[in-house]
């Protein structure tokens, strides 16, 4: 089947029934090439926040014929901008790809992380390459059917955790694949995310508004409700609640709650700050320590309502022997503040420690990076060695390099040119994070007063068969449910 009839198959079956979904068969893609001369059409998918440096990075490279984001005064600000004033505008990715898809080369992916899995999954169905923000999906099926998807269909990918671009994060992970640490012995991650609010009660609804506002302020209540349903009816002129929610559970829409930005502390939509940052902090240990297929985690949290993520918590991953290294743990800190105990660093002769950072541990010394991305970075212990890398293509920064490289694979017609492509690297790495956050669902009760609770169930994890080998021995309710979502009706997965 050839990419066009693909294309075509996609726009009759979106036209008869009114939903953008195909499942595609095999396709291969890689004798497609591009001359070096011939712009690539481009779409946008998520033109805010991230959305708009990641657009317009795409924007630098090739010529963008569509754009969509479900906020419309947004979409509008970047149709005015250069590059996108020919760009039709759309809220809806399924007619953006029903209408545009048989013309679009490449597509950027910046959405809440929720919609990151259903419009990349759509587009490669399509055989269009993809840039997908990190994390590349929001539960851990979605990311390995990202990596299925586009090794059936041969389309080039790429993640947009920049960090893979830099080429001091390369020069690292050479350092340690080479041997200088000595034995593995541990890998410890903190961040300070959350910078978005988290924490349990956040949701609110009109009904619990107006019971509050009733007790508050009796006299006035009738007012202050009248202003609220105002306010939220002005915001859903700009903002398509329908599809913001997208494949989630329906839920009441509220000002500032969810849209913009706060959508990664709510579990329905985020993965939390393990989910956000560890797909940059864990570029280089991933790569060089050989992070997959943990065997198990547990978490201990500030707690949580499964509805919202704590407010902090810290996990601890499990991964089994390799031919490279031994069993080893991988501990992951966030809250600014919360990091691993300071004899860890003193050890190693590291008295101040940054608010994110990465220590990777062997048996004569450490790699210590006070870096989100790795990009700066020291040995501890240990002389550097004499290492060969393949730098980057630098064109101006880390962040238009990583999605250069994306072009460079797609004229190329060769998938592996983008260092976090799904199949080898984005889509494992995604898997391995996610883990994580089944461990903070298993540590739903917090400490009083806000602080850490005591350790909560350990999941045991077969990571080949995606599946939780003690899910009969866990009290917490739903574990698995984590693992693979629901869509909603009108979105393809399978």
């Amino acid at each position: 089947m050839t990419k066009l009839s693909v294309r075509r198959d996609f726009l009759k079956t979106t036209a008869a029934v009114g939903v953008g979904y195909f499942v595609g068969g095999a396709l291969d893609l890689r004798g497609q090439e591009r001359s070096a001369n011939e712009q690539l059409n481009v779409a946008s998918f998520g033109v805010g926040g991230k959305g708009g440096s990641d657009s317009a990075n795409a924007a630098t490279f090739g010529n963008v014929v569509a754009i969509c984001d479900v906020d419309r005064n947004t979409l509008d600000g970047k149709g005015k901008s250069k590059g996108f004033e020919k760009a039709e505008k759309f809220t809806d990715y399924r007619e953006l790809l029903a209408k545009y898809g048989k013309n679009i080369d490449i597509a950027t992916i910046s959405t809440p992380d929720h919609m990151h899995g259903p419009i990349t999954l759509a587009a490669m169905r399509l055989g269009i390459s993809c840039y997908t923000q990190k994390p590349l999906t929001r539960t851990i099926y979605e990311a390995r059917k990202l990596a299925q998807v586009a090794k059936e269909t041969g389309v080039c990918t790429q993640m947009g955790n920049q960090g893979t671009a830099l080429d001091s994060s390369r020069e690292a992970i050479a350092q340690i694949q080479s041997g200088v640490l000595g034995t593995l012995q541990a890998v410890y991650a903190w961040s300070n995310r959350p910078v978005w609010a988290q924490g349990p009660g956040r949701r609110m609804t009109m009904e619990k508004f107006s019971a509050q506002a009733k007790k508050d302020d009796a006299e006035n209540a009738d007012k202050i409700i009248a202003k609220k349903k105002e306010e939220i009816a002005k915001s859903l002129e700009r903002v398509d609640w329908p599809n913001w929610l997208g494949v989630a559970p329906p839920r009441e829409f509220w000002p500032g709650l969810y849209h913009t930005f706060q959508h990664r502390g709510w579990w329905d939509f985020g993965s939390g700050a393990l989910g956000d940052m560890a797909c940059h902090q864990l570029t280089v240990p991933f790569a060089s320590c050989e992070l997959r297929d943990p065997i198990s985690v547990v978490a201990k949290s500030t707690g949580h309502d499964f509805d919202s993520f704590p407010a902090s918590s810290i996990i601890k991953f499990e991964f089994p022997e390799t031919k490279n290294r031994p069993a080893i743990p991988f501990w992951w800190y966030d809250r600014k503040g919360n990091k691993p105990p300071m004899e860890v660093f003193t050890k190693h002769g590291i008295e101040k420690v940054a608010d994110s950072g990465v220590l990777i541990v062997g048996e004569k010394g450490a790699f210590y990076s006070s870096d989100d991305y790795c990009g700066v970075y020291s040995l501890h212990g240990v002389d550097k060695a004499k290492v060969d890398f393949e730098k980057a293509e630098n064109k101006g920064n880390n962040d238009l390099n990583n999605m250069y490289e994306l072009f460079r694979a797609k004229r190329a017609g060769d998938p592996m040119i983008a260092k976090s492509n799904f199949i080898n690297r984005a889509g494992p790495l995604t898997e391995t994070i996610l883990l994580g956050n089944l461990a903070v669902w298993a540590a739903a009760k917090g400490g009083d007063a806000g602080a850490m609770g005591e350790w909560g169930e350990k999941v045991e994890w077969d990571a080949k068969d995606l599946k939780v080998t003690n899910l009969s021995d866990l009290k917490t309710p739903k574990v698995a449910d984590l693992i693979k979502p629901n869509y909603a009706e009108g979105h393809k997965l399978d």
